[in-house]
């Protein structure tokens, strides 16, 4: 693997490495930790790469790389930048005959991630967006439920994302996070929707698998100075008639990260919250509530939670295993298909290019939505 990004002080740049370590299936070998070649080079320093595959920029060790005897050059790039130069280097790579896998959201506008979408299938070369929360036993294991109809017809989702770290302007600091994040020329239209709006949006239609055809926005632009929304409301319809509602806030003051999806059907309703996320809550019409749980009996859990399950039950596995789904399954799937075979389906379980469609999608849509004087505003893509 080599990183785009995700140098010194940066959070989500350490998280990625820790989920591609974590099966001992990725080694990192390279990277362009920074914009700034001298931060890049101390970063390469402290994770102990040889400084000759530490570069100063994505389009230098892309170039480099390529150059490298086959079986010495990285196999793939990870992009954990800013919005704003996310699609750069994953179409530079792709181009150039790597692999890729992004971050979230995919792009920094719709136009910029059609075009990726473009590039992608022109080359063929495997592609993952790193939805994280997709990657849960207990998500799969709802997912499966639904599909198989045991909830009977979708009536009814809400999803929420209620975080409270931006209540305060933390952005003028030393928190980097907050800079980029409310600055509309990095993080593109949105702030609270393109960051963790994203997410909500994915995982309800993810674990439903319904899509969303029209929505009802109001979002808004909490704090002082700021020009994007911290905070946002937003109803839904679904494809199948299922309505539905999904709140993302910064600003939710006291919150940590506290997603939480409710999917109600015609015969029971399904609960999973990320901060217990080995449990999954099922209700019924004429049943006693079931709690299901990862690693207890395999007569009951689907293949999927089987499949991305590590340990034992009654040891708790989290947000860095679910993320470390997400790098296995796509290492797996590229290994599979660089040996010439097909992947195990299983390992084709990860959000893809047009997951990252519809997310840059939604965005664009909520944020025209709550601009617009109409209730009811059409998905588009």
């Amino acid at each position: 693997m080599g990183m785009v990004g995700g140098g010194i002080g940066a959070f989500i740049g350490g998280v990625h490495r820790i989920a591609a370590a974590m099966d001992g299936q990725i080694e990192l070998v390279c990277g362009a930790f920074s914009s700034k070649p001298e931060k890049s080079k101390a970063s390469g320093k402290e994770l102990f790469l040889p400084p000759e595959r530490v570069y100063g920029s994505f389009e230098e060790m892309i170039q480099k790389e390529k150059a490298l005897p086959e079986g010495e050059r990285m196999d793939f790039i990870s992009i954990v930048t800013p919005n704003h130069m996310h699609v750069p280097p994953a179409k530079m790579a792709l181009e150039n005959g790597f692999a890729v896998i992004c971050d979230k959201p995919l792009a920094f506008n719709l136009v910029e991630a059609k075009e990726l979408k473009e590039v992608v299938e022109k080359t063929g070369l495997t592609f993952a967006l790193t939805h994280n929360y997709t990657g849960y036993p207990m998500v799969k294991q709802g997912r499966d439920m639904i599909k198989d109809g045991m909830l009977g017809k979708i009536r009814k989702v809400v999803v929420e994302y209620p975080q409270g770290w931006l209540s305060r302007i933390v952005e003028h600091g030393e928190n980097k996070q907050a800079a980029w994040r409310v600055d509309p020329k990095q993080a593109g239209v949105s702030s609270a929707m393109g960051d963790i709006g994203t997410h909500a949006e994915n995982l309800a239609e993810f674990m439903t698998g319904l899509q969303i055809t029209e929505l009802c926005a109001d979002l808004t632009a909490f704090g002082e100075g700021r020009e994007l929304d911290t905070d946002g409301n937003i109803l839904l319809r679904f494809d199948n008639g299922a309505r539905g509602v999904l709140h993302a806030s910064q600003i939710a003051a006291g919150e940590e990260n506290n997603l939480k999806i409710f999917v109600y059907g015609e015969k029971g309703g399904l609960e999973w919250r990320q901060m217990e996320p080995n449990s999954l809550i099922i209700r019924w019409l004429d049943q006693p509530i079931q709690i299901y749980r990862p690693g207890v009996d395999r007569t009951y859990l689907r293949e999927s939670a089987m499949a991305h399950t590590r340990i034992p039950a009654g040891h708790p596995e989290g947000y860095l295993e679910a993320f470390a789904n997400i790098y296995r399954n796509f290492a797996m799937t590229l290994r599979a298909r660089m040996e010439g075979r097909e992947p195990d389906p299983q390992h084709l379980d990860f959000p893809t290019i047009d997951d990252g469609i519809r997310g840059m999608a939604f965005i664009e849509n909520a944020v025209a939505s709550g601009k617009s004087t109409e209730k009811w505003y059409k998905f588009t893509i």
